[in-house]
């Protein structure tokens, strides 16, 4: 799968791998599965990191998309019988307000280059080969370490006699193989749901929505194919997984599904409160009771005196 026109992305991951496997050696054991398996870890961080812009753009995008849904719902109900009417009328009103259907795909379209530069540095250090500027010892490394018994370059399907080479059981090496290629497909699953989720929410009566519900159950499927890669490889996909896991997460906490009005009109929802917000609540200040009412003052009128009480003249 190596691919010339990448070659200078290659040689770039290459490199990171270095810096980080460096770093991590001045503390750990360069040899160990620990120290590459944090190198696998940090470079997928890192990755996700610098295109963590193209994330907030999807993001923003799909939720003036969600604002729409209303006006998008009218002119699918006017032009029901007029598809060619009714997306061109649709497409206006996205462009009207800057919202692009598309803007979801940058994220993936992104990564896509990323993951084939992984797959083809891991197996070229798999297959024993430095290039892109790695020195044969930092192959060895590589090629020596193990995790949890598996060695870093194996996947499903090398032989007893391969997996020897590496001084390692086939056995084990399987297990450890098919619990990442299980955790793989779970995360698959929990990332597509939490998003389809969101969006058969935003627009239940969208005619995709059972296309998406499908591909909700048949995402998961892709992960078999996994199986041919090396565990460094599985290593990543899982952490890049993870990581959509808890972005999506604190991106929906913080931008909830947008509420309307009778009239169609936005009414803004305050975000929900974070984990690290929950923790950090402090109890509310008792409030100081409130002073005693002041006492009544009644203020007592002379009372009248009859007429003789006032001319102190006696009756007869």
């Amino acid at each position: 799968m190596e691919l010339s026109w990448l070659s200078w992305l290659y040689q770039a991951v290459a490199q990171v791998i270095i810096w980080i496997h460096t770093a991590y050696s001045t503390v750990l054991n360069p040899d160990s599965g620990l120290t590459w398996a944090l190198t696998i870890i940090t470079l997928t961080v890192f990755m996700r990191i610098l295109i963590f812009p193209l994330f907030l753009k999807q993001m923003r995008s799909s939720r003036k998309m969600q604002e729409l849904a209303p006006k998008v719902q009218e002119l699918r109900k006017r032009y029901k019988n007029d598809k060619q009417r009714m997306n061109q009328e649709v497409m206006a009103l996205y462009q009207g307000a800057g919202a692009n259907p598309l803007g979801g795909c940058l994220p993936v379209v992104a990564q896509f280059p990323i993951f084939i530069s992984m797959f083809t540095v891991l197996q070229k250090m798999a297959n024993g080969e430095p290039d892109y500027g790695m020195t044969q010892e930092l192959v060895d490394s590589a090629r020596s370490a193990h995790i949890f018994g598996a060695p870093l370059p194996a996947h499903f399907w090398m032989s007893a006699e391969q997996l020897a080479t590496f001084q390692a059981g086939a056995v084990q090496t399987k297990i450890v193989l098919g619990i990442f290629v299980a955790i793989s497909s779970l995360t698959t699953f929990l990332t597509v749901r939490q998003s389809v989720t969101r969006s058969m929410a935003q627009m239940p009566d969208n005619p995709m929505a059972q296309q998406q519900k499908i591909l909700m159950y048949i995402s998961p499927l892709f992960a078999i194919f996994s199986l041919n890669f090396p565990l460094g490889l599985i290593l990543y996909w899982v952490t890049t997984n993870v990581w959509t896991l808890g972005q999506q997460h604190w991106f929906y906490s913080r931008h909830p599904m947008p509420q309307y009005d009778a009239k169609g009109n936005v009414i803004p929802v305050p975000p929900k409160q974070g984990l690290i917000a929950k923790i950090r609540k402090t109890p509310p200040e008792e409030q100081a009771p409130p002073p005693p009412p002041e006492p009544k003052i009644i203020r007592q009128q002379p009372s009248r005196q009859s007429r003789s009480k006032r001319t102190g003249s006696k009756k007869s």
